[in-house]
């Protein structure tokens, strides 16, 4: 599968429950979808967005009217409820965090820590031989 394409089986899938959720099957349905899950696995700006997607304020327009409506909430909600790990994200970044924010006043063990840039918080995420997640 190319990294910035859903092959047919994903497609079919994601399909059936957008039609469920009423949106209507237009042209470029499918490189919008794509468009926004590419944005979201990537974290990019949505001017950003390769061309390929088509042009990036129609895709962030129908993101953004999915949001306001539900739509987009549904669609995760269906999506997640069959977890079966085959559309994984695993996001790797950093969180920064406030120097006031190491947990002086507690004495629990809050995984902020110092880094070279400041105070972080890094999660570490267990996985079994297959790299099935079984514990954050």
């Amino acid at each position: 599968m190319a990294r910035t394409k859903l092959n047919d089986e994903h497609w079919h899938k994601i399909f059936i429950i957008l039609r469920q959720i009423n949106v209507y099957n237009k042209p470029n349905l499918r490189r919008t979808v794509e468009g926004m899950l590419y944005r979201i696995r990537v974290g990019c700006p949505w001017r950003d967005l390769p061309s390929y997607f088509g042009h990036w304020s129609s895709i962030y327009h129908q993101y953004r009217y999915w949001r306001k409506t539900g739509k987009w909430q549904k669609l995760m909600k269906i999506v997640t409820a069959n977890y079966d790990s085959e559309w994984l994200f695993i996001d790797g970044s950093v969180v920064k965090a406030h120097q006031h924010s190491t947990g002086a006043a507690s004495h629990l063990d809050e995984t902020i820590g110092k880094s070279v840039a400041g105070n972080s918080s890094k999660l570490h995420l267990v996985v079994d031989a297959c790299g099935n997640p079984i514990h954050v």
